[in-house]
């Protein structure tokens, strides 16, 4: 198989942890590379080298999260641009890669894409993955059909935009009653004939 290159957004929120060891988990394969991509706001003050350091260690403790996964192949980018999503999709689109992996939260760059352009995915030219975890200040409505495990998120309408989404809650399983062992039905009693052999001895005279 050939290599791919999955570009993990790096962002200082949990979901982008949990997103990455989703990742590492589930979706790399011996010989893929990892980019750890991390974009900080532009900014003309002095701060903008203090905010290039910050994303730097950023990138390292993520790198981190890595160092348990051997024959790893990593590489880490970080740059100034906008927290929209565009710098991020231009870059995505540069590097070539295969599949997007973003921490899905409430501020994340999708849901500023999405008011934008519908489809998410033709700004990437990529698969992207969408990592969430349960929050509680999103409320998620559950199905009559206890047979159903989808969550429907009801915070907004963004559940309907073009990315995958992947929901780390808890799988639901039904109940299922155990599996009958069948047993064998022992013979009537009297059917069974025990022989015994007495050994024949020759008398000598």
């Amino acid at each position: 198989m050939d290599a791919r290159n999955i570009v993990v957004v790096v962002e200082d929120v949990d979901e982008a942890r949990t997103a990455l060891q989703w990742a590492l988990h589930n979706l790399l394969r011996c010989g893929d590379l990892i980019t750890l991509l991390h974009v900080y706001p532009s900014s003309k003050s002095r701060n903008h080298k203090k905010l290039r350091l910050k994303g730097y260690q950023l990138a390292l403790s993520f790198r981190d999260i890595c160092s348990g996964f051997t024959n790893t192949n990593l590489e880490i980018i970080v740059t100034e641009g906008d927290q929209e999503g565009g710098k991020i999709a231009s870059l995505v689109r540069e590097i070539g890669a295969s599949t997007l992996v973003v921490g899905l939260h409430e501020r994340s760059f999708l849901y500023k894409l999405g008011t934008a352009n519908n489809n998410i995915a033709s700004k990437f030219n990529c698969k992207v993955l969408a990592i969430k975890q349960p929050s509680p200040t999103l409320h998620s409505v559950r199905p009559q059909n206890k047979s159903d495990n989808v969550n429907v998120i009801a915070a907004d309408n963004s559940f309907r935009m073009d990315f995958s989404q992947i929901d780390l809650t808890g799988l639901q399983y039904p109940d299922v009653a155990p599996p009958k062992i069948p047993y064998r039905i022992c013979p009537n009693p009297s059917a069974i004939i025990c022989r015994s052999r007495k050994s024949r001895r020759k008398v000598r005279s």
